[in-house]
């Protein structure tokens, strides 16, 4: 995303921009058709900006459940690498060589990794997404959006977790100055006696200064840790509170704990689009319950947990496979039933978005409310993407609509 999650802002807009979105919404130009999408896409949104995106998390999800796509969804997430190893977001001619112009990102290009490692028998295609990624390491140990782009916590999470998918030691995956992904997201940490302490910040702010940042948190407490997008159930935490970082496993466990204190009064976490009231943010809070899983805090999840599978129907529904994806990834690092979620078949709904899976019980996508849940999928916001370029360009970021998401700081 300058962003993370991209598909996120489908949830912003739709469910956020219900009746509050900015004016600019609605007077902004929205295409008269929607273009014809691969067969092989999740999704029925505007993949522009987050089509490799929201293909690699309904991989990831799907494989957590074990379920296997079909093979020309893995096909079309496959040609959408360009020949240096990147990926863009979206590539509606494969066949044509990227150039400069092709706007690949540091994001998609490891969350594919950790897809299709997941997925195996793509050693060939995440090795060279692997040298590309090394190959754009900033100096501090860390990773931006773009290549060259300043370090953020997302895509150096992001990363991390790329790395350890294919075997890699982050900690051994050195900038030319020395520095490990580790070393830049300790210095995204906020020290305890500040404003937001435990916390990570997605980026220092122009003076320098930390601002928490919870999607920054829930990102960077998984990847301090060695993990990928998916998390991993732990049992095994360290010491409660807040304390010197003097570690990444130190550090994850002071941004687990300031995931707990913001999630203990309401059970879920806000955004607010500019000019507008903080809404609940569905995809933040379904993070931060992987986070806490990841850092052995699952037991403290349990009412965010219980608070999505009672309120988020509607904002799935509406955004589409990412979506489904981050609950079935927070329910399987929780150890919940994904096909049981609030009346929910997860599985199911998830498998609708796209081609029948090749394997695994994921629900009968030729049913005729299978059917439906396609049509529906990412429905009714294909022109707002508009918007999220315009984000992009002037510098705000996707992440400043969802809690950072794109993220400049709140």
């Amino acid at each position: 995303m300058i962003v993370r999650r991209a598909a996120a802002v489908l949830a912003a807009i739709t469910v956020i921009g219900g009746a509050t979105a900015p004016a600019a919404l609605a007077t902004g130009p929205s295409p008269s058709s929607s273009p014809a999408l691969p067969s092989g896409l999740y999704g029925t949104g505007d993949p522009t900006y987050d089509g490799v995106w929201r293909q690699s998390l309904a991989f990831l999800a799907q494989h957590s459940v074990g379920v296997k796509p079909a093979a020309k969804a893995v096909d079309w997430l496959t040609r959408q690498q360009c020949a240096d190893g990147a990926f863009a977001p979206y590539r509606a001619n494969p066949a044509a060589a990227c150039d400069a112009k092709t706007p690949v990102d540091t994001n998609g290009t490891a969350a594919a990794v950790q897809a299709l490692a997941a997925l195996g028998g793509q050693d060939a295609v995440t090795a060279k997404a692997v040298t590309w990624l090394k190959s754009v390491q900033n100096a501090d140990g860390g990773w931006g959006y773009t290549a060259g782009g300043a370090s953020d916590a997302n895509s150096t999470s992001v990363a991390v977790g790329a790395l350890a998918a294919v075997g890699e030691k982050p900690a051994e995956v050195r900038s030319e100055d020395g520095h490990s992904p580790y070393d830049a997201l300790l210095k995204l940490s906020v020290p305890c006696d500040r404003d937001g302490g435990g916390a990570f910040a997605y980026q220092p702010d122009k003076k320098g200064a930390l601002a928490a940042n919870a999607d920054a948190t829930a990102a960077a407490v998984v990847g301090a840790l060695g993990r990928g997008l998916a998390g991993s159930a732990s049992k095994q935490a360290g010491a409660a509170g807040c304390k010197t970082a003097d570690s990444p496993e130190r550090a994850a466990q002071n941004g687990a704990a300031y995931l707990i204190e913001s999630l203990a009064k309401d059970h879920h976490l806000t955004s607010a689009l500019p000019g507008a009231d903080p809404q609940p943010d569905y995809g933040n809070t379904a993070d931060a319950v992987v986070a806490l899983a990841t850092a052995g805090r699952g037991d403290k999840a349990a009412d965010a947990m219980g608070w999505l599978k009672s309120h988020s129907a509607r904002w799935a529904e509406q955004s589409g496979p990412a979506a489904y994806a981050q609950l079935i990834l927070a329910a399987t690092a929780t150890q919940s039933d994904p096909r049981d979620f609030g009346g929910q078949d997860l599985v199911a709904k998830l498998s609708a978005t796209g081609p029948e899976p090749d394997s695994g019980k994921a629900a009968a996508s030729s049913s005729p409310a299978a059917s439906e849940q396609k049509e529906k999928s990412d429905g009714g916001v294909f022109g707002v993407w508009w918007f999220v370029a315009v984000c992009l360009v002037a510098g705000i970021g996707v992440g400043f609509l969802l809690s950072g998401r794109a993220r400049k700081q709140q």
